[in-house]
């Protein structure tokens, strides 16, 4: 793989991997609810292009008016370390790529451009994040247009079908030397996700977590 077309097509392929599947399950769920609830098409569309982060999309869906707004920008500051990490393989045009930075493409590039050449990684990543956030996008829109033939108990399984994937993606990790200080952080920080209020909860968990992964392994 030496020219960036290669790369991006390369992308397309990592886009269709094994996450594409939960991560569209989650989508579909997330238009049936919005068709439920009575949201118009063009919120639920904006919703998925525009802020395409599951928790901050929900939480949209779920809090009316400018607390949802802030909850859901709260909820995606996640991506901002991700982004930032992903960054050195991305080259000065990385900025381009900023509106499809996910847990799903992102997950799979930072296995995966690292070991790129050099000016590969942003095509790479357009092709794979591109891809993942137009599969998103358009299962949503089937998930609207499909409610009515959706189980209702189905949901909440479709809606976390994403989660239980990453989670098991994660146990994997334990395997590696690299990742497990990071994994048992989390691990151990997760009760403050669970005890504190929403608003600051995630925050918190990651904060204390990413700290004591990164102790770790600077005495390592």
């Amino acid at each position: 793989m030496t020219t960036a077309f290669a790369a991006w097509r390369a992308g397309l392929l990592g886009g269709l991997g094994p996450q594409a599947p939960a991560m569209m399950a989650t989508f579909l769920a997330f238009g049936a609810a919005c068709r439920e609830a009575d949201m118009p098409l063009s919120w639920m569309m904006a919703a998925c292009m525009l802020v395409y982060g599951m928790p901050g999309q929900m939480i949209l869906l779920g809090v009316p008016g400018m607390p949802g707004v802030l909850g859901a920008t709260v909820a995606n500051a996640r991506f901002l370390p991700m982004a930032i990490a992903l960054s050195p393989y991305l080259g000065p045009r990385g900025w381009l790529v900023a509106p499809f930075i996910a847990v799903t493409p992102w997950a799979v590039a930072i296995r995966t451009v690292p070991g790129l050449h050099p000016g590969l990684g942003l095509p790479w990543f357009l092709g794979c994040g591109g891809l993942s956030w137009v599969l998103g996008s358009s299962t949503a829109l089937v998930g609207f247009w499909a409610a009515a033939d959706l189980p209702t108990a189905a949901r909440p399984a479709l809606l976390f079908a994403n989660t239980i994937y990453f989670a098991l993606l994660i146990g994997a990790d334990l395997l590696r030397p690299v990742a497990r200080p990071a994994v048992l952080g989390g691990i151990i920080a997760a009760p403050f996700a669970i005890l504190l209020p929403p608003a600051v909860g995630l925050l918190v968990a990651g904060l204390v977590g990413g700290t004591a992964a990164w102790l770790w392994q600077r005495r390592t």
